[in-house]
């Protein structure tokens, strides 16, 4: 589809008519742009807006520019925005720093991988070098809000809105390896990352009482309850004792809910001979009368008007009819039995100085490399508003041209490079959206032999940090956790890449690269993890895929892994890492997959042929990890009393 800038002036021609008297040079628009892409007009004010093309208080564009064209699916661009709205809120505006241009850069970057033209991103930066620019900066951004922020900004045609996999709203932070989000006053540091089904989409809502008077209706609504549970409540006109129940029995009815499947009916015999034929099939001699059934069957039949009674045996049944609790849920497992809210991510900031010099000046000299350091510092000095995204595309496409002409030992540093920038979701949703991923793949493919097994411990721990901050993308989560679900018929290549990394190095002798891909685990099952605490059923992808969301081959790695610390030498440098800190990593991402987990998943046979729950009991026996709290609860909870 075709991508298009939209330009206004904001100024409607003043800025060209009295800009060279006023500053000393001349600005021709003070601009605002909009990208138009599928029919909608995307653009930023009050927030991120969605409108018709055209329909905007701003009127007619001065300019339509041609951006080219994306076969970005409509879907990912919408998650993409959605990621955006973090960034992008109406406090954070700012005429100059944060503003619907770069805005504008961001998505066009994404769609298309080119800037918006250079006119436009530096007209703030050539208005605040004059001496007026800088007297005005204040009166002027109040001046442009009351246009781009006033109510009528917002007018116009919206555009429909795609449901998005993505969490409605940010979570609050927990413990982990990403500190929370760094404020000061509309500035944030890193955009908080959240698992995209961290929230529950349940929305069920009030159940009501089905007033029916045939055996049809009925029929339908009994039916329609066979998997659950449903009331019949036979009353009259002329029966005054029904009407104490009448209260009692709408208030049941919504406390059900609708996603239960209970029904609760009421049929007054006395409306109409069809009524009446219902109350004799079930033989009905007085009013009020209830017969209530459970998976389709008759439960219990009673007589007369009495409150109590009817909520105690009408909450009884509907208590019944409910799913049977996992029997993992009365395990005191407090590590599992929450919702996993946000992915592990690695935002240190390394010392880009000696990065740069290990790349050497040859590849470091290139104005993308250098856009992209200079995007890396402001954000992490000023916050990701102030940080608008640099020249992706010419950055990837250097590192396609130039990275075979790089030093072996210097792939570690531009990994790390991109792993820093890559937190940033703006960077990690490109990354991932880009044809065919070519820059992941060249980065993630730079192991020979593509083993990363016995890979040099820098290229590991590089390579599992840059795939776990994929996951601050939500494009990225979407894809993966999708196809995860659906019933495409193979895997995707990104994943399956990513997979493979992380059960290589489950396997390394660096324990450090263990726990790291112990938290790209952790990662990839948090979705499927979600999906049981919500008590969503997941299709199995195929035969390769375990329901417990990662590969077979990517479970018995972890399990190898566990199994083989027993008999690892005790590290020999503080590289190699702790066995304290590397099996709780490792136990964390195992409890992940197994909590909740079919007894037909094959993650628990794999448990059973490995022994593990001997394993772990003998790991507690020695000095150096038997205080570790997870042994107990993977171990003699989730394998001893929840195992199948």
């Amino acid at each position: 589809m075709d991508v298009q800038l939209y330009i206004y002036d904001l100024s409607q021609g003043m800025a060209r008519q009295y800009s060279q008297m006023l500053t000393g040079i001349q600005i021709d628009a003070i601009y605002h742009t909009a990208i138009v892409f599928n029919n909608v007009e995307y653009f930023f004010g009050q927030g991120i807006h969605r409108k018709i093309p055209g329909s905007t208080h701003h009127g007619r564009p001065m300019k339509v520019v041609p951006l080219g064209r994306t076969d970005l699916p409509v879907d990912i661009v919408d998650e993409y925005v959605e990621s955006l709205e973090q960034i992008y809120t109406p406090e954070s505006y700012d005429l100059f720093l944060h503003n619907c241009n770069n805005f504008s850069q961001d998505l066009a970057m994404f769609l298309v991988g080119k800037s918006i033209p250079e006119e436009i991103r530096n007209l703030p930066e050539t208005f605040l070098r004059t001496p007026m620019g800088q007297m005005l900066r204040g009166q002027l951004d109040q001046s442009m809000r009351t246009m781009t922020q006033a109510p009528d900004a917002v007018s116009g045609q919206n555009a429909a809105r795609r449901r998005s996999v993505s969490a409605s709203k940010p979570l609050p932070a927990r413990n982990g390896v990403n500190p929370p989000a760094v404020t000061n006053g509309t500035t944030h540091k890193f955009n908080p990352a959240v698992i995209i089904n961290a929230q529950s989409t349940s929305t069920d809502t009030p159940g009501h009482v089905y007033n029916i008077s045939s055996l049809g209706e009925l029929d339908k609504l009994l039916s329609s309850a066979a998997s659950s549970c449903a009331v019949i409540f036979f009353t009259s006109a002329t029966c005054p004792p029904c009407k104490i129940c009448y209260p009692t029995y709408e208030e049941l009815a919504a406390e059900a809910g609708s996603s239960s499947g209970a029904k609760l009916i009421k049929i007054d015999i006395s409306v109409s001979p069809s009524a009446h034929a219902v109350a004799q099939r079930y033989g009905i001699r007085a009013t009020p009368t209830f017969i209530t059934f459970l998976k389709g069957q008759k439960q219990d039949e009673w007589a007369g008007a009495d409150p109590a009674r009817l909520r105690g045996n009408v909450r009884l049944l509907l208590q019944m009819a409910k799913p049977p609790q996992h029997q993992h849920t009365k395990l005191r497992l407090p590590t599992f039995q929450r919702v996993i809210e946000k992915p592990l991510v690695y935002n240190r900031l390394p010392p880009l100085e000696k990065l740069l010099a290990k790349l050497g000046t040859t590849f470091t000299q290139h104005a993308s490399v250098q856009g992209l350091v200079t995007f890396i510092k402001t954000r992490d000095e000023k916050g990701a508003t102030e940080a608008p995204l640099p020249d992706l595309h010419a950055f990837c496409t250097h590192v396609a041209s130039e990275f075979a002409n790089l030093p072996k030992g210097t792939h570690f540093a531009l990994i790390d490079l991109l792993r820093i920038a890559a937190v940033d979701s703006r960077v990690s949703s490109y990354l991932v959206a880009e044809h065919d991923c070519k820059t992941l793949s060249i980065l993630l493919g730079s192991v020979q032999g593509g083993d990363f097994t016995t890979a040099p411990y820098n290229i590991q721990s590089v390579s599992l940090q840059l795939a776990c901050n994929l996951f601050s993308a939500n494009v990225f989560q979407g894809q993966i956790f999708r196809s995860a679900s659906a019933a495409s018929p193979h895997p995707d290549a990104l994943k399956e890449k990513i997979e493979l990394l992380a059960a290589q190095c489950l396997l390394s002798q660096h324990l450090n690269a263990r726990a790291m891909a112990a938290a790209l685990v952790y990662n990839l099952s948090s979705y499927s993890h979600n999906a049981r605490m919500h008590a969503q059923d997941l299709p199995v992808k195929d035969e390769s895929q375990s329901e417990t969301g990662v590969s077979d081959d990517l479970a018995a790695a972890l399990l190898e892994s566990i199994t083989s610390l027993s008999s690892l030498p005790p590290p020999a440098s503080s590289s190699a890492g702790n066995s304290k800190e590397t099996l709780h990593a490792l136990l964390l991402a195992l409890g992940m997959l197994l909590y909740a987990a079919p007894a037909e998943d094959m993650l628990w046979d794999l448990c059973r042929a490995m022994d593990l729950r001997d394993v772990l009991k003998d790991l507690g026996k020695r000095a150096d990890v038997k205080s570790e709290p997870l042994i107990k609860e993977v171990g003699e909870e989730l394998l001893g009393k929840g195992g199948f």
